[in-house]
Formats: structure tokens, sequence, C-alpha cells
């Protein structure tokens, strides 16, 4: 879409920490819709790493879009007399329009996850008097309760600094997880706090995954793959809630009324080796599994997993539902998807024919039939929606294998 070199340009202040790696996709959202949709002219703030609004008072521009984290930013938004847009979910109310994720699924999400790892027991890490981490774990038990399962929650202070020494927190979590039965699944309300588990379980020796798999929010590249071992994350569509924050903005902008909240759900669940794992019961079950994964590039189906589990078919799809609650068949067809996505947001950019091969396909055809039924989009469509998020994984020349683990 043409922009109109007529229109009279907007000056729009970003008043957030533009350089941080998962706000990247925002702003790139952001910029796409001003370029398409009119003339904006940006203002940052150059010699910082934030940019409070409360620095805006005086400015003489037209819009907003901000990170409002406590009351006294709503009450500078408010003042500014302005429009202004946020996409932070830090306070249960900004009192201005905001954009962002749908918190409450991705606690879902990562239940779901970790369910599918096999974990028999869970946990909870998020932040006191923090929206979205409430929301996020709020979903995470609510998936938990539908299974009839529960989980431990550990809440911390949501600022660590010299009031509150980091160590204090430190302490406080190592006991934590030093009550924790394992095998355990644990989620944590952002990659920084998922991080800070990984590094409690090292100084407590608990082995990851083996022991406790960890989850955490963002998909921050740096944080997850630098961790160790690397950190399970979920992705945000953080280029979607750009677009969309810069469209409610436009709206405003016009004297038109936009939607207080409008919720941007997750991308979905990037695996990496804090969560690779699959805890069984039954040795017939595991041997299967680990047949699935040596030789998932071939092209077989159910029988070839009751050669390799050396039973009955009625016994392995009773075992298979009772260890994973699927049967054999659904749980082969959703690891070559899986396999899959993992091949679609590669940076090397695979032929679908070429990433439906590698993954025991017969063809592409037959992959778009089971990614759409698994995901509900096609895999051109996941790959876009991976790129344009930001999320994708690095790639790494020889990928980390699911362990299968045995319950105790």
């Amino acid at each position: 879409m043409q922009r109109n070199p007529h229109r009279r340009s907007q000056h729009i202040a970003l008043a957030f920490p533009v350089g941080l790696a998962h706000l990247q996709p925002l702003v790139r959202g952001i910029t796409d819709y001003a370029r398409a949709h009119g003339t904006w002219t940006f203002t940052t703030n150059p010699e910082t790493v934030t940019m409070p609004i409360q620095s805006l008072r005086g400015w003489r521009g037209h819009g907003v879009i901000a990170v409002i984290l406590t009351p006294a930013d709503a009450r500078a938004a408010h003042e500014l007399g302005m429009p202004v847009v946020t996409f932070a979910g830090a306070l249960r109310d900004p009192g201005v329009p905001r954009v962002m994720v749908n918190n409450p699924l991705v606690g879902r999400l990562a239940a779901d996850h970790l369910l599918a790892c096999g974990f028999p027991r869970f946990g909870y890490y998020g932040l006191h008097h923090v929206r979205y981490s409430h929301d996020r774990g709020d979903g995470f038990l609510r998936r938990l309760a539908e299974t009839g399962r529960a989980a431990s929650v550990h809440l911390s202070r949501n600022t660590l600094g010299v009031a509150h020494p980091w160590t204090d927190e430190m302490q406080k979590l190592d006991r934590w997880l030093s009550t924790l039965e394992g095998p355990v699944g644990l989620f944590a309300a952002n990659d920084m706090r998922a991080r800070m588990l990984l590094d409690a379980c090292q100084r407590i020796g608990r082995r990851v995954p083996d022991d406790v798999g960890v989850v955490g929010v963002d998909n921050d590249l740096v944080t997850c793959e630098f961790s160790d071992p690397p950190l399970s994350s979920i992705a945000c569509d953080w280029y979607r809630i750009g677009v969309e924050a810069a469209a409610a903005l436009d709206a405003l902008l016009k004297g038109q009324t936009v939607a207080k909240e409008k919720l941007i759900d997750p991308v979905g669940v990037v695996k990496r080796r804090s969560s690779d794992v699959l805890i069984v019961d039954h040795p017939g079950v595991a041997m299967a599994i680990r047949y699935v994964h040596e030789h998932i590039a071939e092209p077989f189906g159910v029988e070839r997993l009751i050669e390799a589990a050396m039973t009955s078919r009625r016994s392995l799809e009773l075992s298979f539902k009772r260890s994973l609650g699927c049967t054999p068949h659904d749980f082969l067809c959703r690891e070559r998807v899986a396999k899959a996505k993992e091949l679609l947001v590669r940076p090397e950019k695979m032929k679908l024919s070429a990433v439906a091969a590698a993954c025991g396909f017969t063809d592409a055809r037959r992959l778009r039939i089971l990614f759409e039924r698994f995901e509900g989009v096609t895999p051109a469509a996941y790959r876009q929606r991976q790129t344009e998020a930001g999320a994708q994984p690095v790639h790494m020349p020889s990928p980390v294998k699911t362990e299968v683990v045995a319950a105790r």
C-alpha cells in the first residue's frame, strides 16, 4: 500500500527502550505500518536505554507508543493530552488503549508443552503484583487443572535492587526448588526468570532436563541460546503487536475509538535442550519413541513402531494412551510436524518438498494436510509468521535429540 505524499506528517514518540532484542520486531511492525499508512516522524531517546513517558512533558508531538509500567506512568500519559497506546502488560489498567500478548494463552501453551514432555509434577515461577505474570500463571494453572493436575507456585519481587539484594532471591529460589520432587516441569514468567531457574538447578545439583524441565517466555535468543543448557521459550508475536499498536494510535489520531485492550496470540513454543525430554513409564513406549526420533526422515507407519516395541498393536495403543494420552499414530504425526516446524524456521530457507522429505512425508501435500491439522496454518504461513515475529531459533549444526527418561 502506497503512502499518501500529501498527508501531513505525524510526530510520534516511541517511549520505550527500542534496543532490547525482543522489542526489535515490535519496532519493525510499527515502522512498517507507518510506511504503509501515512507519514510519521519518530522521536526516541538517543542518550539512554530508556525513555520514560514523564520525559515527554511539554513535547509538541501528536501521539505516543509507550511502556506504561507504574501508576505514575499512567498519570503522565493522561497528562500529555494526546493519544497514547501501550503494549506493556505490567498494570491491570494502564488507563490508555493497550495491545499486548495473550498472556493466559502463553500459560496454556507452556502447560501443554510440559504435559507433552510427560512431566508428572509442575511448578510456576512468577512475579508479585505484575499483571502479565499473574495472567501467564493463571493460564498455566487452569490448563493443568483441566487435566487433574496442580502446580507449586513461587512468586518473587518484580524488581531486585539495593533494598532487595539479588542473593536473597537466589536463596529463596534454591529452597523452593529443593522442595520439588522430580521429575518436574517448571514454567517461568519470562526468559530472565527462567534463566535464574537454570542457574539455581546448577547450584543445588538438579539435572536439566532429566530432573527439571524449564520453559520461559519471549524467546530472547541471547538469553535462550547462551543459557546452560539452552532454554526453551514461548515466542510472542511482537511484530504483529507493533503493527496493531500503530494501527490503534493511527485510529486515535483520526478521532476514532479503539478497543480498550487487544490481545495477540503467541507464535508457539521454541523447544531447546532445557525441556527436550520425554518422560515415560513403559519400556515399549520408550523403544517406540526412540525409533521415531532416530528414523524420523523415513516414511513408515505404526507397524514399524510395533516391531520396535516388540509388542502387539493393542498393547502399544493402550500403553501410549496411558503414558502420553494419544495413539502411536498421532504421536508419530505430531513428531513429524514438530520436525517440520524446526526446519521451516532455519536461516537457510528449505523448499517445502525438502522439508517434507526430511520429516518422513511422502510429498509436500501430505505435509501441508497434517501441518494444518496440528497447527491450524499452512507450513508457508507458519514460516512467514515466525520470520515476522523474529522467532527463529539459532541454527545448530548438530540438533539435540529428545531424551527419553524413565519416570520415577
